[in-house]
C-alpha cells in the first residue's frame, strides 16, 4: 500500500480538518467537565470551524473496492455521547426543526434534538478520526471519501441547525447554570474556552510544520 505523504490525505485541508474534528469528539466525550453555559459557549466556537474545514476538504475516490472502513462508534458508544450531551443541555436540548424533509407532509412543527444531532456528527467525525489514524493512505483516503459525502448529504444540515439552536439558547437569556456547579468562579468559562481555541491554534502550526518538514 502506497503511503506517501504526497497523497491527498496528507493535504493541508485535510490535516486541518483531523485537527479540528479530534477536538470537537474529545470535547464531547469531556462535555461532563464543563458547565453548561461553558459547553454551549465552546460548542459555539468548535462548531463553525468544524463546518468551515469539512466545505472545503478535497473530493476523493474510493480505491478498496473489496474492503471497507471499520467502525468504531457502535450503538452504545453513540448513545453514550448523546446522554452526556443531553444531560449536559437539560432542558434546552430539544428545538423546533424546520430543514427536514418530513415538514412538507406535517401541519405542525417537529422537534429536534441537540444532544442527537451532535451524536450523529460525532458518530461520522469519530469513524473518520479513528480510521486516519491507521496511517494506511487507502484506508484514510476511503474514510474521506465517506466522511466528505455523509457531510454533504447528512451531518453539515444538522451541524448549522444545531448552530442555530446553540446560538438561540446562549443568547435567549434564560438561566444556563448548573444547580450542582453554581458559586464556580465565574472566569472559569472564558478561560476553558480559551485555551481550547489557542490549543487548536498550536496544534495547527504543529500539523503545518511536521508537513513541511516531510516536503
Amino acid at each position: 500500500m502506497e503511503d506517501s505523504v504526497s497523497h491527498i490525505v496528507y493535504s493541508k485541508s485535510v490535516l486541518e480538518f483531523v485537527t479540528v474534528s479530534n477536538e470537537f469528539c474529545n470535547i464531547l466525550e469531556n462535555c461532563g467537565e464543563y458547565t453548561r453555559k461553558e459547553f454551549i459557549g465552546i460548542a459555539l466556537k468548535i462548531l463553525p470551524l468544524l463546518y468551515l474545514k469539512a466545505v472545503v476538504l478535497p473530493k476523493t475516490e474510493e480505491e478498496l473496492a473489496d474492503e471497507f472502513v471499520d467502525k468504531v462508534v457502535d450503538e452504545d458508544l453513540y448513545q453514550h455521547i448523546q446522554m452526556l450531551v443531553r444531560n449536559k443541555m437539560g432542558q434546552h436540548d430539544d428545538y423546533l426543526e424546520v430543514f427536514t424533509a418530513e415538514m412538507q407532509y406535517s401541519d405542525v412543527p417537529l422537534s429536534a434534538n441537540i444532544s442527537e444531532d451532535l451524536a450523529d456528527i460525532y458518530q461520522d467525525i469519530k469513524n473518520f478520526i479513528e480510521a486516519y489514524k491507521t496511517a494506511v493512505s487507502e484506508i484514510m483516503n476511503d474514510a474521506l471519501f465517506e466522511t466528505v459525502g455523509n457531510f454533504e448529504l447528512v451531518w453539515g444540515q444538522r451541524l448549522v441547525n444545531t448552530l442555530r439552536a446553540l446560538h438561540n439558547v446562549n443568547f435567549s437569556g434564560d438561566d444556563l447554570s448548573d444547580e450542582e456547579l453554581e458559586g464556580e468562579d465565574g472566569d472559569k468559562e472564558s478561560n476553558s474556552e480559551d485555551w481550547i481555541i489557542s490549543k487548536m491554534q498550536k496544534s495547527w502550526q504543529e500539523e503545518n510544520d511536521d508537513l513541511s518538514s516531510l516536503e
